[in-house]
């Protein structure tokens, strides 16, 4: 099988596809479980140091990726496997719960079709090689931390840190290199993860001193200096300026299209993260592109 899938690109990028539908099932746990883990874990800190009995809005019990197993929130029914199989089940129950009838939030579907999606072209664009995997794990994450952050606007540091300390490590096996946009030099992920992490970080104070508000959160700090260590500082303005355009164009659309409060913060870190994965795929042709056009 390994044989023929290294002979067969569309054969890789199928079976590929396919069991990424099912890491983007796993995916869901994720971006479901982890903000009410750290919020149970802020809370017992806060808890413990105030002396306070817990709070009755978080579960209770062991609560963590793998177990309780997952329910129906309406109705309390466990969910079992047939009815768990990736947009197949959603598909075939009709998008409701199979005991309630009430209706199954489309973000289910969606993440393992995007997860699938993304992850199919990763593999397309880098073909069957160590670089492929490595692409994959930051799509993965990206992933995670953007629906993550768009529905919390949090970024788990328990994400974004080991992303972080990864894409530095990686840059010890530069030779590995054969696209030029992983495993790039150690020099070139070192200067990426300080400007990625200065350049917002100076944002958000001069922001701050100018209107006295917070405007970027520390973890799009921590998220861009990761992508720097991955892709090196010369993507670092290319993700900036991508990740300013997406921000303002679809919040321009909330406001006007969907009524959207403009003084609600918006979270960036999806943005960001969407940015990154195409610099990752296309940076060194849009700056190509962009250098031709300007001179």
């Amino acid at each position: 099988m390994i044989e023929l899938m290294n002979e067969s690109l569309p054969l890789s990028i199928s079976i590929v596809f396919i069991f990424a539908l099912l890491i983007g099932s796993f995916l869901n746990v994720i971006i479901h479980r982890l903000p009410i883990m750290m919020e149970r874990e802020w809370r017992n800190q806060a808890d413990n140091l105030q002396n306070t009995p817990p709070k009755k809005d978080l579960p209770e019990g062991r609560f963590d990726l793998t177990m309780p197993r997952s329910r129906c929130p309406y109705c309390d029914q466990l969910i079992t496997v047939l009815q768990n199989i990736p947009l197949i089940s959603y598909l075939f129950l009709k998008g409701r719960c199979a005991n309630c009838k009430k209706p199954i939030s489309f973000h289910y579907p969606l993440v393992e079709l995007i997860t699938a999606s993304l992850t199919a072209i990763t593999v397309w664009h880098f073909g069957n090689n160590i670089e492929a995997l490595m692409a994959v794990m930051l799509t993965l994450a990206l992933i995670t931390i953007a629906m993550i952050d768009a529905e919390t606007q949090l970024i788990p540091d328990s994400i974004v840190l080991p992303l972080l300390w990864v894409g530095l490590s990686m840059s010890l096996f530069h030779p590995l290199s054969t696209t030029k946009m992983l495993f790039i030099s150690p020099s070139d992920a070192i200067i990426g993860s300080l400007a990625g992490y200065l350049i917002l970080w100076s944002v958000f104070w001069l922001f701050k001193l100018i209107s006295g508000k917070d405007g970027i959160g520390y973890g799009d700090f921590k998220l861009l200096a990761a992508l720097g260590a991955w892709l090196g500082w010369q993507q670092i303005p290319i993700i900036i300026m991508m990740s300013a355009a997406l921000g303002i164009v679809i919040n321009i659309f909330l406001v006007v299209f969907k009524g959207k409060d403009k003084n609600i913060p918006i979270p960036f870190g999806p943005y960001i993260a969407t940015s990154g994965w195409i610099a990752m795929l296309w940076g060194e042709t849009i700056k190509n592109s962009y250098i031709n056009l300007m001179f």
